[in-house]
């Protein structure tokens, strides 16, 4: 479950990648893309870490490997991707990465196709899973009763 003020950080960078890729297009470089998320987030006031260090752990005891995740928002691991389709390896990085780091929120971004494609991942501690938020389910994981 997640509150409404944190769906709405994720949708608040989601709208900074739909105008990062309005503006650039499809099909760059992935490190373009960064740079210019960065700038569009620092822009609209969203002040994430850029290729944040994740810590790792085993049970309860942080390991010495670490990932780098392209950002780090609010508690929030996004991703960020630059491929004509977004496949299952794509996922299970973040997912991975989520687990590890004992992080709930994920956002998977893919400035490679046509029109931007965004994956949005919270991990459910009830059905102990990871749970791809989508237009039908999203409200169901929204600790708010007047969300719309």
């Amino acid at each position: 479950m997640i509150t409404k003020e944190e769906y709405l950080d994720i949708y608040d960078v989601v709208g900074a990648a739909m105008e990062v890729h309005k503006t650039l297009g499809r099909g760059m470089a992935e490190p373009l893309y960064q740079e210019a998320l960065e700038i569009e987030m620092k822009a609209n006031g969203l002040e994430a870490e850029r290729e944040k260090v994740l810590l790792c752990y085993y049970k309860e005891h942080q390991m010495k490997k670490h990932y780098v995740a392209d950002f780090y928002y609010k508690g929030i691991i996004i991703e960020l991707k630059s491929v004509e389709q977004l496949c299952s390896e794509h996922r299970a990085q973040l997912i991975n990465y989520m687990r590890i780091s004992k992080q709930d929120k994920g956002l998977l971004i893919n400035f490679g196709e046509k029109s931007l494609r965004t994956e949005r991942y919270i991990y459910s501690h009830e059905k102990d899973d990871f749970i791809l938020l989508t237009q039908q389910n999203y409200r169901d994981y929204i600790i708010d009763e007047n969300f719309p």
